[in-house]
C-alpha cells in the first residue's frame, strides 16, 4: 500500500508544480468522526465487550455491548489549498482521528468476580487529494463550497489488556495485546462553508463523509473485515496566501 500512498502525494505534487503562482491556502481543522462501524469486527466488539463504565447498567444476564458510536472521537487535520481555475481549488490534506475505549468483558468475570478489563484503540490517518467547487465570488460574505477526493486510509486497530482463552480448559485469564494495520483506497465527499473575515483569514465548518472498500484485517484480525467508512464534521480556520 505504500505505492498507493505514493501515487496520492505524486497526483497532489504534479498539480502543485504548475500551479505554483496561483492563490494559494492553508487550512486547520477539528472536530468529530463518526463510524458506520458495519463490519463483523465491530459485531464481535459488541458481542464480547462491554464499557467499563457501564457496569453498572448490567442486568441480571448480561451488560449492554460497545455500540459504533463509542467509537466516535477527535478528528482533525491540515490541508494545503490552491486555485487551478476560476472557482475552482485543489487541496493535499492529512487528518487523523482516533479513539480508545476501556471495556470490560460483558459475561465473564474472574472467579473472585473481579471485572477483565482491556482497552480497544482504533486509529484512521486518511493522506488525500481534493477538488473544491466555490460558486460565489471569494469577496462573498458566506462563501458555500462542495468536494470530492480520493483517499488512501491508514488505519490501526488494537487491543490490550487481560483476555479469556476460549480454547483453555479452564478459560484461563492472561495479560496480552493484539493489533492488525494496513491501507485502504476510498475516497470521499464534502459540503461546507467559508466565512472571511478579512482578506487573508477565514472562518470553515465542513461535513464529510468518506468511503472505503470494506479491509480484510491481517495479524492477530486475519479473519475479520474493518468498515473504514463513516463521516465527520469540523471547524477551522484558513489562511490565504
Amino acid at each position: 500500500m505504500s505505492r498507493a500512498a505514493a501515487a496520492v502525494l505524486a497526483l497532489g505534487l504534479v498539480a502543485a508544480f504548475p500551479a505554483a503562482g496561483w492563490a494559494s491556502g492553508l487550512e486547520l481543522r477539528i472536530g468529530g468522526f463518526f463510524p458506520r462501524g458495519q463490519s463483523d469486527l465491530f459485531d464481535d466488539v459488541n458481542e464480547l465487550y462491554t464499557r467499563d463504565s457501564r457496569r453498572n447498567e448490567c442486568t441480571a444476564t448480561s451488560c449492554p455491548g460497545v455500540e459504533t458510536e463509542d467509537f466516535a472521537g477527535l478528528y482533525g487535520g491540515a490541508e494545503y489549498s490552491f486555485n487551478v481555475a476560476d472557482h475552482v481549488e485543489m487541496g493535499i490534506s492529512l487528518d487523523g482521528y482516533s479513539k480508545t475505549i476501556p471495556t470490560i468483558y460483558r459475561d465473564f468475570s474472574r472467579p473472585n468476580g473481579d471485572d477483565i478489563l482491556q482497552e480497544l484503540r482504533l486509529t484512521v490517518v486518511p493522506l488525500g487529494v481534493s477538488l473544491r467547487v466555490l460558486p460565489l465570488d471569494r469577496y462573498a460574505a458566506v462563501q458555500p463550497y462542495a468536494t470530492i477526493g480520493a483517499d488512501v486510509f491508514f488505519y490501526k486497530y488494537e487491543e490490550f489488556g487481560d483476555f479469556i482463552d476460549f480454547f483453555s480448559n479452564n478459560l484461563d485469564i492472561s495479560s496480552d495485546s493484539f493489533k492488525s494495520d494496513g491501507a485502504a483506497l476510498g475516497g470521499h465527499a464534502a459540503a461546507g462553508l467559508r466565512i472571511p473575515l478579512g482578506h487573508d483569514f477565514a472562518i470553515t465548518a465542513e461535513g464529510r463523509y468518506q468511503f472505503a472498500q470494506k479491509k480484510r484485517m491481517n495479524d492477530d484480525f486475519d479473519q475479520n473485515r474493518l468498515d473504514l467508512n463513516g463521516a465527520s464534521a469540523t471547524i477551522g480556520i484558513r489562511l490565504r496566501f
